[in-house]
């Protein structure tokens, strides 16, 4: 459970009070429920004892009737409007729960973003949010609800029908169903852990077998890589099997728990209406209103079923990292002195301000794109400032706004070539064909349909070299102070990379510009080379 109490601190202060409306709604349901099988319970045996009395004529059924009938159409319209809210919380919650997600992992290192293109690691964070998904709807709200409607409940039955009646059902629903449900949950965890862990690798084995379903075939081993599949299906089966029995476990002894603790409270009324403290038609409250509390545990089944799925993705997220708050820095009175930046590394120190432009030389693998990463906060980063200050000390958004930078592998989204410029600003159309010239691409775009040519999942549509440059033409729509390129003329003819390096230099005078490069690095565009080998 404490791995848990994270998410639930983030999804409950995420919208506060559409939580209070929605768990007021739940608790209302549940009461107005136990009250009109309560209140019909007493009408029915009424009813008849005063027909066997021979004085039905004389016995009020108005008020009793309305009465149920104000408690099914209210219990109706509560029912409406609490799946509503609490849905709505729910979504208010999720989406909370997907930013600050998001957030933690654009903190991550170089190496961690790199980690995330993998359709494994982005699987297991979709399957782990939807498993969290109930932990409101299904865990909290419920919980709560029963616990808060018990109590009343216990406080009502001692007033109108006698405290025997209301111990006997507080007794026997409180201790046993909270031993049923934690019994439940224990026994949820292993199963549900192995279920997820081998569905997720049911899912990447069935997807690389498709993906190279060519050699497969021509090596032989198509067969055996289906058989392996087959035998990890038929462990997923079982695992499921398992916690599928101790769902069905569990809701055969909450059935046994409310016939029993029925019983108890038909004993207890039928004991105090032998010794005449109260009458039949008032004992009868008892029993059906214990009938009726069943409406509250039983919903809980299907929450603790997930337990194990919930607490596994609870741990697997992290909730417990906390959103970093968007502190807003004054900058010391050195900042206006100091250069946009500075690197001050053992082997490899110089400094950049605004206009200037430097290409960054080395063989693969010597550190430049890990260099990139510091200066863009993406990495740990020791003795590089920029503007007089590390960037692990700038705001997240004010960094993001200063600096820009464009990787070797950039990220397209699918829809229209307008909607992937407008990731970096709400720029007008004059300011996108404006970039998309700067960076030789706007012949290409107009030949597929202007900005609102469309491209597939990941930018699918555009060659390499149009991808990138596609990217670089977002970079330069932010109108960045420090412009940070990772290889920007890979993969482009000569005819064309001259083309782009001097549109980015005339389109952004005065920023600084910090790229890497293979080759080219003697384009005129450049002040300085600089060779490095960290």
């Amino acid at each position: 459970m404490r791995a848990l109490l994270p998410i639930i601190r983030l999804l409950v202060t995420a919208s506060p009070w559409a939580m209070a409306r929605g768990a007021a709604l739940s608790v209302i349901v549940l009461l107005m429920g136990a009250a009109l099988l309560g209140l019909s319970g007493w009408f029915i045996t009424a009813t008849g004892i005063a027909g066997i009395a021979g004085i039905g004529i004389a016995f009020d059924v108005f008020r009793p009737s309305a009465g149920v009938r104000f408690l099914a159409l209210g219990r109706t319209a509560a029912r409406y409007g609490e799946r509503i809210l609490t849905h709505d919380a729910t979504l208010r919650a999720l989406a909370a729960l997907r930013v600050t997600l998001l957030r933690r992992q654009a903190r991550l290192g170089d190496r961690g973003l790199a980690s995330l293109r993998s359709e494994a690691v982005l699987t297991r964070i979709v399957s782990d949010v939807d498993a969290l998904d109930g932990v409101i709807l299904r865990l909290v709200l419920p919980g709560l609800a029963a616990i808060v409607t018990h109590a009343l409940v216990f406080l009502a039955l001692g007033w109108l029908a006698g405290w025997p009646i209301a111990w006997a059902v507080l007794a026997g629903y409180a201790p046993f169903a909270a031993l049923i449900l934690w019994r439940l949950a224990r026994r949820s965890i292993q199963p549900s852990d192995a279920v997820e862990a081998q569905d997720q690798t049911l899912r990447r084995g069935v997807i690389d077998m498709i993906r190279n379903r060519q050699s497969l075939i021509l090596d032989g081993a198509l067969g055996l890589r289906e058989a392996a599949l087959l035998a990890l299906n038929a462990d997923t089966r079982k695992a499921a099997r398992a916690l599928d029995l101790a769902d069905r476990g569990a809701g055969a002894a909450l059935s046994v728990l409310v016939a029993v603790v029925t019983g108890l409270a038909l004993i207890a009324g039928g004991w105090m209406i032998a010794r005449g403290l109260i009458g039949p038609a008032i004992g009868a409250i008892g029993v059906f209103v214990a009938l009726a509390l069943a409406e509250t545990l039983l919903p809980l089944r299907r929450g603790f079923s997930d337990y194990g799925r919930m607490v596994g993705a609870a741990r697997r997220i992290g909730a417990d990292a906390k959103t970093q708050p968007n502190i807003s820095v004054t900058p010391a009175p050195d900042l206006m002195t100091a250069p946009l930046l500075a690197i001050r590394k053992p082997k490899l120190r110089f400094e950049l301000d605004a206009g200037d432009t430097i290409a960054l030389t080395g063989p693969s693998g010597c550190g430049k794109t890990s260099l990139l990463m510091q200066i863009a906060g993406l990495a740990e980063a020791g003795a590089i400032t920029i503007l007089g200050r590390r960037p692990g000390d700038w705001p997240e958004a004010a960094l993001r706004e200063f600096v820009a930078m464009v990787p070797q592998r950039s990220a397209l989204i699918a829809g229209t070539i307008r909607e992937n410029l407008s990731l970096a600003s709400d720029a007008s159309d004059e300011a996108m064909w404006r970039a998309l010239t700067a960076v030789a691409l706007d012949d290409a775009i107009r030949e597929r349909g202007g900005l609102d040519a469309r491209l597939t999942e990941g930018g699918a549509g555009l060659s390499g070299g149009q991808a990138r440059r596609l990217a670089l033409a977002r970079a330069i729509l932010k109108s960045p102070r420090l412009l940070l390129l990772d290889e920007p003329t890979e993969g482009l003819d000569a005819g064309t990379a001259d083309r782009v390096l001097d549109g980015i230099r005339a389109v952004l005078p005065e920023a600084a510009i910090l790229a890497a490069l293979h080759r080219g690095a003697a384009h005129s565009v450049f002040d300085r080379q600089i060779s490095i080998d960290l």
